[in-house]
């Protein structure tokens, strides 16, 4: 049972097209730091991407510009791709970070060689501009990248902090982002922070 067990359509296109689809299945098995909601378990990359793509569609109103919410669906289901060979580097692992670029690239180079090439090139783009976040787009689907489990923390009594040490700074510098392109959203955010200082779920 797997990939071996693939039947060539006989079309070399639609075959690079149906492996890659089965090979991204593979999301489902890179796991997070986030926990899921019902505390059953973390959740995976897969799971994060839909949740922030649906997010997508919800928040664009708190944007300080506004945004392409199609391009930004397409960077939250493509960003953690690379994830399924690099792993997923947790936000605040100071020496996990230090090697993240030259993994995640080594990771877009073998996993996007995979498709037709305009097809690679076009998903390798959508990844690359998310990860700059330098288009009005891009800082949007960064936006929800960092709130969606910057609100899980808020619901499972600051779980990933708490289990990592994590400091009242590095979440801010996480939530620069937000800060300065959703501020009404980093508004409700900063609250939570002090709460979760307030009820030692952050250290200060």
């Amino acid at each position: 049972m797997g990939i071996e067990d693939f039947l060539s359509s006989g079309n070399t296109r639609l075959d690079q097209q149906l492996l890659f689809t089965a090979e991204i299945d593979k999301m489902t098995s890179v796991y997070r730091r986030t926990l899921l909601l019902s505390g059953e378990r973390h959740e995976n990359d897969a799971e994060h991407s839909w949740h922030i793509a649906v997010m997508a569609l919800l928040f664009k109103e708190y944007c300080v510009e506004e945004p392409s919410v199609e391009r930004a669906i397409k960077m939250c289901v493509v960003h953690d791709l690379i994830e399924i060979y690099a792993g997923d580097t947790f936000a605040y692992d100071i020496k996990g970070n230090e090697s993240k670029a030259d993994r995640e690239k080594a990771a877009a180079d073998k996993l996007f060689s995979q498709l037709p090439p305009e097809q690679g090139a076009e998903i390798r783009s959508l990844w690359e501009e998310f990860d700059a976040m330098e288009t009005v787009d891009s800082k949007y689907a960064a936006c929800l990248d960092r709130l969606q489990p910057l609100l899980h923390n808020t619901l499972t009594e600051g779980h990933t902090w708490r289990n990592n040490g994590a400091v009242r700074s590095q979440v801010e510098a996480r939530a620069k982002i937000i800060r300065e392109f959703m501020p009404e959203v980093y508004k409700w955010l900063e609250k939570n922070i002090d709460r979760g200082v307030s009820l030692g779920w952050l250290n200060e």
